[in-house]
């Protein structure tokens, strides 16, 4: 459990404000070091092998200006690949997505460290009035997000193939879960998100992603 939270601990988090194609978007902003090379680690997030093994399945035409999908639903346009450096991609979910064009747009910068590591900073821009903001807050997405960065890191270092769904299940993971939607929660109140939504948020967040097993 301890290397678990120190993994957590690893990632400092931030709600902003940004704009995408739809209009004036809320953003996640997550930044972290991995232990690996930039080309190691800009591999990772573009190989659709590598890829499948600590993310999903990833199929569709991946180049600049093609369209990617991922096993789990997830799906967009790659708007900009400069590597190894960053990576840009629209980012829709669900059975109305396409109904919300330019909505949710993620972004992957990565930058050479001064020991041979790599800094990474993740920045997911989404419509405010996207229906899950209101309920969730930041940690919507933010949870996810730092669920995929904890299975990057254990890729990173030793090639292991994550078990996302047993992961997620298991005391480890929900405790993880918990304190993440509690994290991205002094995130959302550090960004003069109001008491009493920053609470309700991080409780519903909280069920969502570690529900009450009984």
């Amino acid at each position: 459990m301890r290397d678990v939270l120190d993994e957590l601990a690893a990632v400092r988090r931030a709600m902003g404000s940004g704009t995408v194609p739809a209009g004036e978007a809320y953003t996640v902003e997550l930044r972290r070091r991995y232990d690996a090379e930039i080309d190691d680690v800009w591999d990772a997030v573009t190989d659709p092998e590598r890829l499948s093994r600590w993310l999903k399945p990833v199929t569709g035409d991946l180049r600049p200006g093609g369209k990617f999908e991922l096993d789990g639903g997830e799906h967009g346009d790659i708007l900009r690949c400069e590597p190894p450096r960053l990576l840009k991609v629209s980012w829709l979910y669900g059975p109305d997505a396409d109904a919300w064009p330019g909505t949710s747009e993620v972004e992957v910068r990565l930058a050479p460290g001064p020991a041979g590591d790599t800094e990474l900073e993740l920045i997911h821009a989404a419509v405010v009035g996207e229906p899950s903001f209101p309920t969730f807050g930041p940690g919507a997405g933010g949870v996810g997000w730092d669920l995929a960065l904890l299975t990057l890191a254990r890729f990173l270092a030793d090639g292991e193939i994550a078990g996302h769904e047993e992961f997620e299940k298991s005391p480890e993971g929900r405790e993880f879960s918990r304190r993440s939607a509690a994290a991205w929660g002094r995130a959302h109140a550090a960004a003069g998100g109001e008491p009493e939504h920053v609470a309700a948020a991080v409780e519903a967040t909280t069920r969502f992603y570690a529900p009450d097993p009984a």
